[in-house]
């Protein structure tokens, strides 16, 4: 190919690429596609894609549609650092969905954060998630509005005295956890008889567990991720532990039973998220997920179809100049403003406590349900 001939192509597909994205909004989508995480990764992407099919058929943001950019972070933290730098330097997105796991987030958020770009959770709980910045959103709840309802219900129905504490101490997630749950059982004047940790990865859990079972507690309390969790409970029925567990976030997931199959029958956990809730927007998001991908949807899938309908809100609210930096400040403004009514319920942003005198990003203001592990499944608690 000639000299004249090479520029000749590569500015018609520069053009072509323009024509291709012109009244495009991209959305970069960062998620655990493979690895452990993504047992949330994937239902969470899904719940992403289904709402912005939605949104686009319906005409899209202003005429605009919606393309998301979606990159696997592998639930690591150096890979979701590398996925954000590829989304807001090479992809050029508007804003960012994810990482999945709070780790990924307490890594990468500092990215979008710096680039001033919005960088939005929707399954990261732990606290401090949003002390990283005002780019940092989400629209998960805290464990710390989450885990004092769980644990106080499941008190007074199995009339509680004293528990055992478990909990993966190498992982924010369930670090913060645990000191959500050490919190609440102090406020709630409840001894603990013991307390255990692990790391993840960890498949056997006996020596703690035996531990555990020494000190006869009426219930075990337990910040891990579900297939963790789900190993936990297992084996401390083999142990001939009877007692039941209360869960942190983490147990919400598929992963749970296939694991646990009924071992884990009575356990409490808590989520923003009720599949059975009547409400209209959440009855199409349920029909609507099992239609597109032959499963029921999770607590992160709704989560995720919410966020996607939070983001679209404030999208049309704003004028999308082709500046991009103004454009991403744009959208980081309107956000906090919107409210709407979607798959989890009312919704709407509280912005968190300032950390060191610099502001901070903003978090869900939710209300919880609570679950109850019934004949392999979670069960909405209605006091029975």
């Amino acid at each position: 190919m000639n000299r004249v001939s090479k520029h000749f192509s590569l500015a018609l597909a520069g053009l072509l690429a323009v024509t291709a994205v012109a009244g495009d909004l991209k959305i970069g989508v960062a998620e655990a596609l493979t690895g452990g995480a993504a047992q949330y990764g994937v239902p969470i992407r899904n719940g992403f894609q289904l709402a912005a099919d939605e949104i686009n058929a319906k005409g899209g943001v202003n005429g605009n549609k919606l393309v998301l950019v979606i990159e696997d972070e592998q639930g690591k933290k150096e890979e979701a650092i590398n996925v954000f730098k590829k989304l807001i330097f090479q992809d050029k997105v508007l804003m960012i969905f994810g990482p999945t796991l709070s780790n990924s987030m307490f890594a990468a958020g500092p990215v979008a954060n710096a680039a001033k770009v919005v960088a939005f959770g929707t399954s990261n709980t732990a606290n401090g998630i949003t002390e990283v910045g005002p780019y940092v959103f989400r629209n998960s709840v805290m464990e710390s509005d989450v885990l004092p309802v769980t644990v106080s219900t499941a008190v007074k129905h199995y009339k509680i005295k004293k528990v055992a504490v478990i909990y993966g101490n190498d992982d924010a997630f369930t670090k913060s956890g645990y000191d959500v749950f050490k919190k609440v059982l102090e406020d709630q004047k409840i001894p603990v008889t013991t307390t255990e940790t692990y790391v993840k990865g960890d498949v056997d859990f006996k020596a703690q567990l035996t531990k555990i079972k020494a000190t006869n507690p009426d219930a075990i309390i337990c910040s891990g991720l579900a297939e963790e969790a789900a190993n936990i409970i297992v084996q401390a029925r083999g142990l001939g532990l009877k007692v039941p567990f209360i869960g942190g976030n983490g147990f919400n997931s598929p992963k749970m039973f296939e694991v646990s199959k009924t071992a884990g029958e009575g356990t409490f956990v808590g989520s923003p998220w009720a599949n059975t809730n009547p409400n209209a927007a959440n009855q199409h998001f349920v029909a609507a997920y099992k239609a597109k991908y032959g499963s029921d949807p999770n607590q992160f899938a709704a989560q995720a179809y919410d966020a996607m309908t939070i983001a679209a809100a404030a999208l049309k609210t704003v004028k999308i100049t082709g500046n991009l930096p103004a454009d991403r400040q744009a959208l980081q403004e309107a956000l906090p403003k919107v409210s709407i009514t979607g798959a989890t319920g009312p919704f709407k942003f509280r912005q968190a406590a300032p950390k060191d005198g610099k502001p901070s990003g903003y978090d869900a203001d939710q209300k919880p349900f609570i679950y109850v592990i019934r004949d392999g499944k979670f069960v909405l608690f209605t006091g029975k």
